[in-house]
């Protein structure tokens, strides 16, 4: 299966942020400072990701 760096860092990213905000949503309100950790763990998440390379697949050796 080949899934594109940028689709496997986009997906990483899409859900720490999720994650993060399902935890702050727990009380109802959404403050600043858990918008902003939201924000910061998807682009941490996009970034490590994307920079970690896609195992590449074993060519046949027959």
């Amino acid at each position: 299966m080949k899934v594109s760096k940028y689709w496997k860092a986009v997906a990483a990213a899409v859900v720490a942020g999720a994650g993060s905000l399902g935890t702050a949503m727990q009380d109802g309100v959404v403050t600043q400072g858990e918008g902003i950790t939201a924000v910061l763990l998807a682009l941490g998440a996009l970034g490590v990701v994307w920079k970690v390379p896609n195992r590449q697949e074993p060519k046949d050796s027959a």
